[in-house]
């Protein structure tokens, strides 16, 4: 017996390639307990906040910096366009509309993240018995504890001058005791930075600010300072800081106060960020990056601070108006990019990057109200949806009965492949990637059965044709028929797709659920006619029942001729 061929071997191949991606699929959603998609707004409900504009001379907001708010709202809460949720404008007011999240977890992701890099002017403790301060103490650390290690460190770039990164400190909690010295380090083959080993002072009990330099401060914002409690009122969410004028400012415990100069750097300037971990430590940092202009203004900022002495040369970054953290800088930072760390878990970096990512908002806002909202179709429409894409599908199943006979099996084998593979899809998107299953995804799934069904229809269409032509055997008329009708179905998916991404990435909301839905159901189709229609095609063929012409077949000799018959008939007409 002769070895089996390559063209042998390879349907069952593929077969079990998509076999593999079908039980991977069905693996994940086992392991995470995820056998229902989550459902958007119109089907299960959701939270709607309410955010007011503030401005610091009281007055209505302008129109194109509201208009900003909502892009930037809507990207961090719908980043990926397929979460359902709603952002628009209510006079002005922004309305958020989020599905399935409670009010905790929806005033996070509506966070307003004003951001700002300012340099420290004068640092007190917040305390009503003022103690030991350390030279470089970050937001959430009134004082060093010797684990905590303050630094500005360089490392290795694709630029000549290497690129450095502000560090904060990582002590755990306020203490008293003798502050860590602030150390630097260099990255490999470059000059050493200067070493700063300042010893911080006691304050008197009667002037926080004795023994700091105090020129060039604003005396309100001096007077503000000293009156500063940094109770709940003044740290958290923070006031509003206007950039281009001193401020007082607490850090996020309430333990230490800040005279703060103008902003150096606004958070309009970031072009990114993104949560990570220290390599040499395995802390959580968040990574940010500059805008040109944005990474100008952060070396030039950190070139002339460097040398001065403490506090005045620490960066404090300020994110709605509290700072969160304050390092010394050791040395110019050029390149653009920065870190901040602080004791943070994946979770706050997290947070604190999804927060500063989509850009900082031009506007302040407060939460004026909270309110969970039922769902607007609910289970009747979400079953109606599912009811009318059932019926359809079986239609087309009748159809391919009625008119291919024993040759429409594949085509249904195909639908129903398809049908789990797109369910799977959207059950391991929806737990993974924040989707939410609402009723123009629907729509979108259901269109998408047709467009399955059009891929082998072209395919046996062209089959039978190749039968026609005086094929000796259906095998060869499978391989000559996918060569030529594979071309069809790639162009055909492609318009498709290319319709649907920039229907998505010009539509908000249902209009690019709908597109992503059926974005997704044509590489679906992709996956189904080339790892399962065509494979089982190939494996069919070699059966007596398709080889020979069985009249239930589809392909028998009498079908074809009355195929063909009518085919000339028309062409005569």
């Amino acid at each position: 017996m002769a070895p089996p061929t390559s063209s042998q071997i390879k349907p069952g191949r593929t077969l079990l390639v998509l076999l593999a991606i079908i039980i991977a699929m069905g693996a994940a959603t086992i392991l995470q307990n995820a056998y229902i998609p989550k459902f958007g707004l119109d089907l299960a409900g959701g939270t709607t906040v309410t955010l007011t504009p503030q401005t610091l001379d009281q007055q209505a907001p302008p129109e194109e910096s509201l208009n900003r708010a909502v892009n930037i709202i809507r990207d961090r809460v719908n980043g990926t366009g397929i979460s359902d949720a709603q952002v628009a404008k209510s006079g002005s007011n922004i309305l958020i509309q989020i599905p399935g999240a409670g009010q905790e977890q929806a005033e996070k992701l509506v966070t307003t993240a004003e951001l700002r890099f300012r340099q420290v002017l004068a640092i007190a403790s917040a305390q009503e018995a003022p103690a030991p301060l350390p030279s470089d103490a970050p937001s959430g650390s009134p004082a060093a504890t010797p684990a905590g290690t303050p630094a500005a460190s360089a490392e290795p770039s694709a630029s000549p001058a290497g690129r450095a990164l502000a560090e904060a400190l990582t002590a755990p909690s306020p203490s008293a005791s003798a502050p860590a010295e602030p150390s630097a380090s260099a990255s490999p083959g470059a000059e050493p930075s200067p070493l700063v080993t300042t010893q911080a002072s006691t304050p008197p009990t009667d002037d926080p600010l004795a023994g700091q330099d105090l020129s060039g401060i604003d005396p309100a914002v001096m007077q503000e300072f000293r009156d500063l409690k940094c109770s709940a009122t003044d740290f958290g969410q923070g006031k509003q800081d206007d950039p281009d004028k001193q401020y007082a400012a607490c850090d996020t415990n309430g333990q230490i106060k800040y005279i703060l100069d103008k902003a150096a750097v606004k958070g309009t300037e970031l072009a990114g960020a993104s949560a990570a971990t220290d390599p040499t430590t395995g802390e959580w940092i968040v990574q940010v990056d500059f805008k040109s202009a944005g990474a100008t203004q952060f070396a030039d900022v950190t070139r002339r601070i460097t040398t001065l002495p403490q506090p005045r040369n620490q960066l404090a970054t300020v994110l709605d108006g509290a700072v969160i953290v304050a390092p010394t800088i050791n040395e110019a930072i050029p390149g653009g990019r920065a870190r901040i760390s602080g004791g943070f878990t994946q979770v706050t970096a997290t947070e604190l990057a999804d927060q500063l990512k989509y850009g900082a908002l031009p506007l302040k806002f407060i939460t004026s109200s909270v309110v969970s909202v039922s769902s607007t179709l609910g289970a009747d429409q979400l079953r109606g949806g599912l009811i009318s894409g059932a019926i359809g599908l079986v239609i087309v199943m009748l159809y391919l009965l009625l008119y291919y006979r024993g040759l429409g099996l594949v085509g249904i084998a195909s639908l129903g492949v398809a049908t789990v593979v797109t369910y799977l899809s959207v059950t391991v998107l929806s737990e993974n990637a924040g989707f939410r299953l609402s009723l123009p995804h629907i729509i979108g799934l259901v269109v998408s059965i047709g467009i399955t069904a059009d891929s082998f229809i072209v395919f046996f269409e062209r089959m039978r044709d190749e039968m026609k032509e005086g094929r000796r055997s259906l095998r060869a008329a499978v391989e000559v028929a996918w060569r030529r009708a594979r071309r069809t179905i790639l162009v055909a998916d492609a318009v498709m797709f290319i319709a649907a991404v920039v229907l998505y990435f010009l539509a908000v909301g249902d209009v690019a659920g709908f597109a992503f839905a059926m974005g997704l159901t044509t590489a679906i189709d992709v996956v189904v006619v080339f790892l399962f229609t065509k494979p089982l095609m190939s494996l069919v063929a070699r059966t007596k029942f398709f080889a020979k012409g069985h009249k239930l077949s589809g392909l028998d000799a009498e079908r074809m001729a009355r195929s063909e018959s009518s085919t000339q008939t028309m062409q005569e007409a």
